[in-house]
Parts: C-alpha cells; sequence; structure tokens
C-alpha cells in the first residue's frame, strides 16, 4: 500500500487546537521580543512598529499555514528578521511544514529559519556574547524545531496506518464472514436439493402406489404405510445433518451423519429398490479407493438421476453403470425409458443444473439428453477431484 499524504494524516483542528496553538505562539514571541522591545520604544520607535506590523502579519499568515505551507513559512520566516514578534508563527509554520516530512522543504525553510533568526539577533539585539555561540545556537533551535516537527508528522502518519490497517482488517473480515454466509447458504441449498428431493420423490412414489393400488390387504397397506414413515424420519435425519444442527461446535464437522461417499452407492441402489424403482447396477471401478469427494459427487448424480426417474417415469427400468480407474477419471451412465405419465411430485427443475456446476467446480463435466426414447444422464470427473 502506498503511504498516505500529508493531507490525509493531518489532524483536523479544533477550536481548542487553534486556542493552545496560539496561546503557544504568543508565549514565544514575548521571549524573544521581551529583551528588545524597551530598547525600540525608547531610541527606535519606527523599529517597535515595523516590528508590532510585521509581528501581527505573521499571525494573520500563521491560519493559511496548511493550505499554502512553504510559501507561508517562507513568508513568515523573513518577517521574523526585522520582528521578535513574529518569532511564535515562525516557530508553528516551520514545525507545521516538517510534519509533511519532504526533506527538500524542510531543509530550505529550516536556512531561511537560522539566517532570519541571525539576522534578528545582530540587528536588533545587543550581546556580550561570541557571534559564533549565537550562531550555533540558533543552528541547534532551527535543527531540534524541524526535527520536532518530522517527529510528529511521522508518528501521525504511523497512526494513520494503523487505522487504515484496522480498517481494511475490519472490511476483509466482514467480506470473508459475508461470503463464508453465501458459501453456507449455498452449500444448504444445493444439499437440500440433492438429499431431500430422492427422500420426498420416494415417499411421493409409495404414497402415490398405496392410492393407486385397490388390491393391496392390510398387512400390505401396513407395509407401505411403514416404508414411508422410514423414508419420512431418514428426510428429517437428512435435514438436521444439512442445517447443521448436528455439528461439532469445535470443529464444525457432522456428528451423527457423515456425508456419503462412493462406498454407500450401493445402498442407495438397495434403497431405491426398496422403494419400487427396478434398478440396474453395474459397478466397473478398478482397484483403489475412489477420492472421498469424487465419491460424493458420484453419488449425488446417481441420486439426482433415481429422483428423476422416480418422478417422471414411475415403473420405468434405470440402469447404472460406473466405470473409471486411477488415472483414467470416472464415468457414471444413467438411462431409463421415458415415461408417458406425468408427475404430481412438484421440482425446482435446477437440480441437473446444481449437478452440473458441481461437475464444473471437480473440473468435471455432465451431460443429460434424449437419445430415441430413452433419456440418458452421463457425467465424468477427473480421479482427483
Amino acid at each position: 500500500m502506498d503511504g498516505p499524504t500529508p493531507e490525509q494524516y493531518q489532524p483536523r483542528l479544533t477550536p481548542w487546537g487553534h486556542a493552545w496553538r496560539l496561546a503557544a505562539c504568543v508565549a514565544l514571541s514575548a521571549t524573544a521580543w521581551w529583551g528588545a522591545v524597551v530598547d525600540q520604544w525608547q531610541d527606535a520607535p519606527a523599529l517597535f512598529w515595523l516590528d508590532l506590523v510585521a509581528g501581527l502579519a505573521a499571525y494573520v499568515l500563521l491560519f493559511y499555514r496548511r493550505r499554502w505551507p512553504l510559501t507561508i513559512a517562507l513568508v513568515v520566516a523573513g518577517l521574523s528578521i526585522v520582528s521578535g514578534l513574529a518569532a511564535g508563527p515562525a516557530t508553528l509554520v516551520s514545525i507545521s511544514l516538517a510534519t509533511r516530512q519532504q526533506l527538500r522543504k524542510v531543509v530550505l525553510v529550516g536556512v531561511v529559519g537560522i539566517v532570519a533568526a541571525q539576522g534578528y539577533s545582530d540587528w536588533q539585539t545587543e550581546t556580550t556574547e561570541p557571534e559564533w555561540l549565537i550562531f550555533g545556537l540558533n543552528v541547534a533551535i532551527t535543527i531540534a524545531i524541524m526535527g520536532w516537527g518530522m517527529f510528529i508528522g511521522s508518528r501521525r502518519e504511523l497512526l494513520w496506518t494503523l487505522r487504515a490497517r484496522v480498517e481494511r482488517a475490519e472490511a476483509e473480515q466482514e467480506m470473508r464472514v459475508a461470503r463464508a454466509r453465501s458459501n453456507e447458504r449455498s452449500r444448504i441449498a444445493r444439499e437440500m436439493h440433492d438429499v431431500l428431493a430422492h427422500r420426498i420423490s420416494q415417499i411421493s412414489v409409495l404414497a402415490g402406489a398405496l392410492g393407486f393400488r385397490e388390491d393391496l390387504g392390510p398387512g400390505a397397506m401396513r407395509d407401505g404405510a411403514r416404508m414411508i414413515q422410514d423414508r419420512s424420519h431418514e428426510a428429517l435425519e437428512d435435514l438436521r445433518a444439512v442445517l447443521g444442527v448436528l455439528r461439532d461446535d469445535r470443529t464444525g464437522e457432522v456428528l451423527d451423519r457423515p456425508q456419503p461417499t462412493y462406498a454407500d452407492l450401493a445402498g442407495l441402489v438397495g434403497e431405491a429398490r426398496d422403494a419400487g424403482l427396478t434398478v440396474d447396477f453395474e459397478d466397473r471401478v478398478g482397484e483403489g479407493a475412489v477420492p472421498e469427494v469424487l465419491g460424493r459427487t458420484v453419488y449425488r448424480i446417481v441420486q439426482e438421476g433415481m429422483t428423476n426417474a422416480h418422478k417422471h417415469a414411475p415403473g420405468s427400468r434405470l440402469s447404472v453403470c460406473v466405470t473409471g480407474a486411477p488415472g483414467e477419471g470416472l464415468e457414471v451412465v444413467l438411462r431409463n425409458p421415458v415415461g408417458f405419465a406425468g408427475t404430481l411430485t412438484p421440482g425446482s427443475g435446477l437440480g441437473l443444473i446444481g449437478l452440473s456446476e458441481r461437475a464444473d467446480l471437480h473440473g468435471g463435466r455432465l451431460d443429460y439428453r434424449l437419445e430415441g426414447a430413452t433419456w440418458v444422464l452421463r457425467g465424468w470427473m477427473p480421479w482427483a477431484a
């Protein structure tokens, strides 16, 4: 990050800030003028009035030091050659210029200040001290003034930088929190669709079968109702897991319902068969453990394909074929005849779109299309997904 400009880190002056600075200037002016004011009044009244007018002009210019820092500093330093009363304003404008930490301007104003102080001492004060001592004292005082001003400026810049870093860190933290919330909402929405749509479609199919068939005896009705109840409980458990109710407070990991992997695919097929869907499952995956993220994505693709078959082609035969090996990637293909009956189960139409985004995120692809009278869902992902 580039450093701030002097205008950025200079504090805004309050009435109290103006007041105490003006009081300090008056005190310095009184100290500098006290040694010459009596002699001026008695021996050279013209010098007294020149000193007074130049000093008052310096006090007026003092209030414009931040608008034209270099010009005001040079003019006030020039006025201090003939005015001891201008010593206070000359000190303040020099410090103000030095806080901007522009070395060339600081050196220029410092040299003019030394010349002005030495000229006033030689012209309007009488002293028995050696000339070199007076000059050395003026140099030391000027260096101290400029050094103090640069110290104040560097401190102001440091404080501004620290405040800017804190504000930037807070803004970045807010952005991270907002991004995390957005990602979590997207995760919840995606998982709710992937998990609950499958469960609820099974419930809908089972309930529709119970309502359609009139030849079922009491035992078969009870079995069907029990299956609906089991699927409802499973849907509630999945919902709790998705929403994070069963997460560990320290790690944030799901406690009771781990995310599905490729090893759970056979169980998914079994559940679909229990719900009345005819599934031909062919596992051609070579040796080697399927990566967890890859297995979960394949699980969701098969789950969505089964959900669509339940909804749009009830009673049809669904074939699922999974092939792949390390280094070759993994391909999953689902085929089922196109159904003729409509479905009463509502859908968002976003399931396949969400799966396509999931596949793209892991460097794969997902295609779905009609091939004659057959609906085909095909996905491929790299093994390292």
